[in-house]
């Protein structure tokens, strides 16, 4: 690299988000845009990428691999022994065959930049590929092994020294075909390859139970927001019409400063049919429906009233959530 760009970037170089988290979220981002059932993080550290991607509705299996069980050290590509990564290609594209494999590496042209870096960024690391030799090694797997690959990667180098590349590179490998005979033939593995460090079964909201508990959890949230502006709405006209309280008004238009604009530009629309009644506030069931997460796991409005019926007080009639405002 030239000497002049080495003294102008001796300085710390700082990413926005932590790169870490650039790598999590281009993760996250594929997922949400191919949808897998199955995802697996060979590499998976402290499982933080895990507990992220969990939150992620198209999943259904989550499988994390490291080296170390007991510390769970952070390991990816470049921590592997020549031997290991000889293996890697055969057992990642060859025997799991994933429809699409992701993998970020550090890119040793970038390094010149970091400060305190005169090797490898990490101590446990082998090895370090530039650009060529990382492209290289991943258009031959995906040749070999009958796959597509972009590369693209996460950290952007400062302005003027963009053929440094970034500062974590990454490949995506897309399968070119869907399973085959061949491929199924290496569906049962070894025995006692890896050992089961930990394992979690979260409830499926296909369990009328848990879909009961979700609902009503977020059927009580979304009546707080309404509530709180209510509230607040009821405040400042109290104030307004103090020398004559006859004047308050029954409905409420809320003031949502605290929320986003969606969101306040949605309960403004939907809590106009909300009124209050003496010391009574009712809040319409048809309203709470017409929230997007409500009625994303209700489905219908009769799905709505069955699953909070004894869980919420409702009127007489059972069509609004009602809740005192006395105090």
């Amino acid at each position: 690299m030239d000497k002049n760009f080495q003294e102008q970037f001796a300085g710390v170089i700082k990413f926005t988000p932590p790169l870490y988290k650039q790598r999590y979220q281009f993760v996250k981002d594929l997922v949400e845009k191919y949808k897998p059932k199955k995802v697996a993080d060979l590499g998976c550290a402290d499982c933080t990428l895990l507990w992220m991607l969990k939150y992620c509705s198209c999943i259904e299996v989550l499988a994390g691999l490291d080296s170390c069980a007991s510390v769970m050290k952070e390991k990816i590509i470049e921590h592997l022994e020549e031997s290991e990564l000889n293996k890697f290609p055969e057992v990642v594209f060859g025997f799991m065959s994933p429809s699409i494999v992701v993998i970020s590496t550090p890119n040793s042209d970038f390094n010149p930049l970091l400060k305190g870096v005169t090797l490898f960024r990490h101590p446990d690391h082998k090895f370090e590929w530039n650009q060529v030799q990382f492209q290289s090694w991943a258009l031959e797997t995906a040749a070999r092994y009958n796959y597509s690959v972009e590369f693209t990667g996460v950290g952007l180098p400062p302005t003027g020294m963009e053929k440094v590349g970034f500062c974590t590179q990454i490949a995506v490998f897309v399968r070119k075909y869907s399973e085959t005979s061949e491929s199924a033939q290496l569906e049962k593995p070894l025995e006692a390859v890896y050992k089961t460090v930990f394992k979690a079964v979260y409830p499926s909201l296909k369990d009328e139970r848990y879909l009961q508990n979700a609902v009503v959890s977020e059927v009580i949230f979304t009546i707080q927001i309404i509530k709180q502006n209510l509230l607040d709405c009821l405040m400042s006209e109290h104030k307004e019409c103090n020398d004559d309280p006859t004047e308050r008004k029954s409905k409420f238009h809320p003031s949502m400063n605290r929320f986003s604009e969606d969101l306040r530009k949605l309960v403004v629309e939907k809590s106009l049919e909300s009124f209050v009644n003496g010391n009574v506030a009712y809040i319409p069931l048809a309203t709470i429906f017409s929230f997007p997460k409500v009625n994303r796991l209700c489905g219908t409005f009769e799905k709505l009233c069955k699953l909070i019926a004894g869980k919420v007080t409702l009127s007489s009639d059972g069509s609004a959530v009602v809740f005192n405002i006395e105090h």
